[in-house]
């Protein structure tokens, strides 16, 4: 089968590899029809992770079940089926909570497992033709239609991006009303956008710095707050106050209230400087969060920060050490939720938005391509050029088989 393995810093091959076979009586194969590239990939693509070469990659994986094991009772072959990007086993102490993301069992290294990605165990990733599937009953979201229907580009944004975008809210308590503002256009602030529209947000402003991504926020229906005109989070407070009904309708006191109630990092460790965006700077986007949150806000943290990081410049950045301004936080009484997302807490509720006609998650994919446009898509998409804002992997094969 032909799949995407990691061969070094900026460097991915589409190379031939062996098929998986089932591991286990648990387990089933499935055959790919659309993977997709995700912001995170990026982090192991610089060589900013410990990912060994070789490594077949992709953790956003939709597709039809090709076999299953002995022991799987509730799929079958020929069932269109997402996986949730989180590998878990289904009955540790973590995932009987619903902590899926923090599994125990799945990954010997540490409390979650993923596939194809750095420190999330040995599995093998999606962004190829077929793929294992451990514990096939309980990471298998099953789904209505046909590969290639109207929904497969929605669909699979529910392996990763509109599950952690939604978490996103959670984390940050948006709800009817609220005022959000969402550090990051990517996929995941996209995604973190429709999530507080969906949940009846008042107020949404969608930072970055890269047009074509905020007029996809705009799209959505969004507030874009362009960082390379000036500082994102004075433009926030100019908005709101030159806003006349937001003005009148305060109270003596209120006027403190300059920012907003949630706050959601969707970028990670690899913020840019505000004031010289070829440069790093760690905690850019937690520092204009702390400054925008109101008193007694909420931030919610989907942005990935990892550790080891090689690529930091610092030896404390390095071991994912960044200083942080915990006497605001406090001082604001600010409650603070962040990590990976538990995706199946949220994806069939969202599998069920999207069926009935609710959402169209799938507004923000930017190009479909064929797996030997894989190489050079990584290097668009990790130079944000072109347009690409999300990119599917369209396994046409799969069309002639199903």
């Amino acid at each position: 089968m032909k799949a995407v393995i990691y061969e070094g810093e900026n460097r991915m091959r589409v190379a031939d590899q062996k098929e998986p076979s089932l591991a286990g009586p648990k387990d089933a194969v499935l055959r790919v029809t659309t993977s997709a590239i995700c912001g995170s990939d990026l982090h192991m693509y610089e060589g900013r992770t410990a990912l060994p070469a070789g490594h077949t990659v992709g953790h956003e994986i939709m597709g039809i079940i090709e076999r299953v094991g002995a022991a799987v009772t509730s799929i079958k072959p020929g069932d269109r089926v997402v996986l949730p990007f989180n590998i878990a086993c289904g009955y540790c102490y973590n995932c009987h909570r619903g902590f899926t993301n923090m599994c125990l069992t799945m990954n010997e290294h540490g409390p979650h497992a993923a596939y194809g990605y750095a420190g999330m165990g040995p599995y093998g990733g999606g962004q190829a033709e077929y793929v294992l599937v451990p514990n096939a009953d309980f990471n298998c979201l099953k789904l209505p239609g046909k590969p290639f229907d109207e929904w497969e580009d929605d669909f699979i944004l529910l392996a990763d991006v509109f599950p952690t975008g939604f978490y996103g809210t959670e984390l940050a308590q948006v709800g009817p009303g609220k005022s959000v503002a969402i550090f990051g256009a990517g996929p995941v602030g996209l995604m973190a956008a429709l999530s507080s529209l969906i949940k009846g947000a008042a107020e949404i402003y969608v930072v970055d710095f890269v047009a074509e991504r905020l007029q996809k926020a705009k799209e959505l229906g969004a507030t874009p707050i362009n960082a390379s005109h000036g500082d994102p989070v004075q433009q926030i407070f100019a908005w709101r106050a030159k806003h006349a009904a937001l003005r009148e309708r305060l109270r003596p006191g209120e006027e403190k209230l300059k920012g907003v109630e949630c706050v959601i990092d969707a970028v990670g460790y690899q913020a840019r400087d505000d004031k010289d965006y070829a440069r790093e700077k760690p905690t850019q986007v937690l520092d204009n969060m702390v400054r925008l949150v109101n008193p007694a806000g909420h931030l919610g943290i989907v942005g990935v920060y990892l550790a080891p990081d090689p690529g930091a410049r610092t030896d404390q950045a390095k071991q994912g050490v960044f200083a942080l301004p915990m006497a605001e936080l406090f001082d604001k009484s600010v409650t603070v939720g962040m990590g990976q997302c538990p995706v199946k807490l949220y994806n069939e509720y969202l599998r069920d938005l999207i069926i009935m006609g609710r959402v169209k998650p799938s507004k923000i994919v930017s190009h479909r391509i064929k797996i030997d446009e894989v190489p050079a898509a990584y290097e668009k998409f990790d130079q944000r050029v072109d347009g690409y804002t999300k990119v599917l992997i369209r396994f046409e094969g799969a069309r002639a088989a199903a």
